[in-house]
């Protein structure tokens, strides 16, 4: 049976796994506001640049580019991006859950990846799949560079033919209590279409609605020839769409990891509520076997 010392060191050992969830809290808190703040000022940018592209496509009757061409589909290509570290719920094992699902959805096909993040590198290395690529501590605190070199590297692989499609999985995030899993299409680039848009604003989702169905789209005056123009724009919104994807899986990782830091701290506290309880009961019980040892020590003493 368990003695007081027992209970009280376990009691401190929960607390200070307690101070250690309540820290990880804030600053997950902390970088979220960051990662928040960047994931939802990339959103007019994407939104503006799809619609520019679609204008510009709807200006040529047979548009040419390498990263337009479509084949069949026997190389896949797939971006994997996930956590660097656990303690975020299952925010890991669901991207993760999301990218198999696909990735068996594609049957006979030949898989390669790239997975950004630890975890997501780990769990493909593991599952045996090939590597065209890999990027561990980059979600932390995204930039431009890394989105750019990951776009340059798909494109590249694309145009010489070695692969014929890309897709791209991620975390969406849509609040702090969840996410929305995606898999989208990077390559080869299609008509961008107005769900492929509202992709790019989910928080407009309910003022794109309310918008009449007959409105006319804007009508962009380009001093350029529209063919040089898609040349120029398809790999800047290659790169567009990769770097708002790690910046909307950094928020929803500090979001998810947040949320299990808090309820971590919440379940530290309630472990601590039942063993004092408990260890109450158990100092009580020796309390009063000692009383009533020395009463009937006494009474037979008399």
């Amino acid at each position: 049976m368990a003695t007081l010392l027992d209970f009280r060191r376990r009691i401190r050992s929960v607390k200070n796994t307690q101070q250690i969830t309540r820290a990880m809290k804030f600053v997950a808190a902390a970088r979220l506001r960051k990662a928040q703040e960047s994931a939802l000022a990339a959103r007019p940018y994407a939104l503006e640049l799809a619609r520019m592209l679609r204008s510009i496509m709807s200006r040529i009757d047979e548009p040419e580019h390498p990263l337009l061409a479509k084949r069949e589909e026997k190389n896949v290509l797939v971006i994997v991006l996930s956590g660097e570290r656990g303690l975020a719920g299952a925010f890991n094992s669901n991207i993760l859950r999301k990218a198999n699902d696909f990735i068996r959805s594609q049957g006979g096909k030949k898989i390669t990846a790239i997975p950004v993040g630890k975890k997501g590198r780990d769990a493909l290395k593991k599952a045996g799949y090939a590597f065209a690529a890999e990027y561990v501590n980059v979600l932390a605190k995204v930039e431009f560079s890394v989105a750019r070199d990951i776009s340059a590297l798909v494109s590249e692989l694309y145009t010489k033919g070695e692969i014929d499609a890309v897709y791209i999985a991620f975390s969406e995030f849509k609040s702090v209590m969840s996410a929305n899993l995606v898999v989208e299409k990077l390559l080869p680039v299609e008509e961008v279409r107005d769900e492929d848009i509202k992709k790019q604003d989910p928080d407009g989702a309910e003022r794109q609605q309310g918008e009449k169905e007959d409105e006319t789209p804007i009508d962009y005056i380009y001093e350029q020839p529209a063919e040089q123009l898609l040349g120029k724009l398809l790999p800047r919104y290659i790169e567009t769409q990769v770097l708002r994807s790690m910046l909307e899986s950094s928020a929803a990782e500090y979001a998810a990891r947040m949320v299990a830091m808090d309820s971590a701290t919440k379940n530290a506290g309630d472990v601590i509520e039942a063993l004092t309880l408990h260890m109450n009961k158990v100092r009580q019980a020796a309390i009063t076997k000692e009383i009533i040892e020395i009463v009937s020590g006494a009474n037979y003493g008399a």
